[in-house]
């Protein structure tokens, strides 16, 4: 592991398809990958090949086909990028067990792919990660070409055998939230600033592009949930779960008593976002698709109810990349490798901060609020019923915001002086718990309430 934090806020929010950034964003971009390097293959070998095939293991084993991660794997190896992925190919990919596809590979004329050389290899492996796959090109039986690929949470993939990227060092270096503190005391500089400079330096990019990126990810959020509390139906799979984002919006809108019309409009609001996930549809990742409820809802309703301008909220945003960047640093964002405590508990973590951000909290409170909200979804687990991300995803994203907001609360009135826990200590613990936690209750749908209701 590195020795300090080089993540983008753009490696952290990405658009795409849910309902799983390890299971649809992730497959994606692995499968992209593989297709730019099986073009730079000799033209005897391109010549050569045939068949195309996928091997998935662990948890993409076990719920890929109720995350859509064959369907995820197709449209990538097809050349679809996330961020403009093609909602409708991706919905109706591999419906014909006949149908012949030819992946975006350039000098490979005989090169295809069915629905059926996408395998699911249940049970243990012995791979590092738990969401591998492994892709290959074949001539006849003799494998051509092959690449083993890791999803490590949030859209993020390993490729066996690569270094990671090199990035320029980021001007100020920090690790942890302690040390990321010190930096902040020691150059008196506003944590905004800091990560803003830190991200120019990573990506290169300038002042007023990184606005426009951020902008372009908070107006994806919110178009999320305009979606979802505009759309009714049945969501995708066999549970025949109904959306229900649109009906409570109107009803929470039409509460007399303040206090329940704010929590019932706040609930809506993320309930549209993670329907929308739930659905296959365009999300953010925030840290992960799973998630993806949490901070949407949120900034939605500061947006259009508190009006926080938008130079705010893009430094808020800012905040909450901090939050994910150190726990994706010390611990997990992944459900496969800690639980849901790494998704929605990060996620509510990550809006409590920016939560206190916009209500002009200092650092500490800052930190106080983010402790509190990851502090209180310590031992979540990971057990979607059937392997869709409906039962409990999309209430938990909802409960997840509204636990931010008490956060926040209890942040800001509180003395943070007196908090005994430190942010870095409940990362730790989240790291411990999630080590500790049998594999039944991430992500598997082997335990909990996946194998408890009528519905699985």
């Amino acid at each position: 592991m590195k020795k300090y934090i080089d993540t983008s806020f753009f490696d952290l929010f990405k658009v795409g398809p849910g309902p799983s950034s390890s299971h649809t964003i992730g497959p994606i971009k692995a499968a992209n990958d593989f297709v730019e390097k099986v073009s730079g293959l000799s033209r005897d070998k391109l010549d050569k090949a045939v068949r195309l095939e996928a091997w998935l293991y662990g948890s993409f084993a076990s719920t890929g086909k109720g995350h859509g991660t064959d369907r995820a794997v197709a449209v990538g190896l097809l050349g679809e990028q996330p961020e403009t992925c093609d909602i409708a190919l991706l919905e109706r990919l591999l419906q014909d067990e006949d149908e012949v596809y030819r992946p975006a590979v350039k000098g490979a004329p005989k090169l295809v792919f069915k629905r059926e050389d996408i395998h699911f290899v249940d049970g243990e492996h012995d791979f590092p990660y738990q969401n591998t796959m492994v892709l290959k090109v074949l001539s006849g039986s003799s494998v051509l070409f092959e690449k083993t690929y890791y999803s490590i949470g949030g859209g993020f993939i390993i490729c066996e055998g690569e270094k990671p990227e090199e990035r320029e060092m980021p001007p100020y270096r920090y690790k942890n939230m302690e040390s990321l503190r010190r930096i902040v005391e020691k150059y008196e500089i506003p944590l905004a600033e800091l990560l803003l400079d830190n991200e120019k330096s990573l990506s290169g990019n300038s002042t007023e592009d990184i606005d426009k990126k951020l902008d372009f990810i908070i107006d994806n959020m919110i178009c999320a949930v305009e979606r979802g509390i505009n759309t009714e139906g049945i969501l995708p799979g066999p549970i025949g779960l109904q959306r229900k984002a649109k009906e409570f919006f109107e009803r929470s809108n039409a509460l007399e008593n303040i206090p329940d019309r704010f929590l019932g409009m706040l609930d809506a609001f993320t309930l549209a976002a993670s329907e929308e996930n739930a659905a296959g549809h365009m999300v953010v990742t925030a840290p992960t698709s799973g998630s993806a409820g949490v901070l949407p809802g949120i900034i939605y309703f500061l947006k259009n109810y508190q009006k926080v301008s938008d130079e705010k909220m893009r430094a808020g945003l800012m905040i909450a990349a901090a939050i994910g960047f150190i726990v994706r640093h010390n611990a997990s964002i992944s459900g496969a490798e800690v639980g849901c405590q790494g998704e929605v508990g990060v996620a509510s973590a990550m809006a409590a901060a920016l939560l206190a951000y916009v209500n002009n909290c200092d650092f500490d409170r800052i930190e106080c609020a983010a402790e509190i909200a990851l502090e209180h979804h310590l031992g979540m687990t990971c057990d979607p019923v059937g392997g869709y991300v409906q039962i409990p995803c999309i209430e938990r994203n909802a409960f997840g915001a509204i636990t931010a907001y008490n956060a926040y609360l209890v942040a800001s009135v509180g003395d943070p002086k007196m908090q005994k826990v430190s942010f870095d200590e409940v990362v730790e613990a989240m790291l411990e718990t999630g080590r500790q936690m049998p594999c039944a209750f991430k992500e598997t749908s082997r335990g909990g309430l996946a194998v408890c209701s009528i519905c699985g």
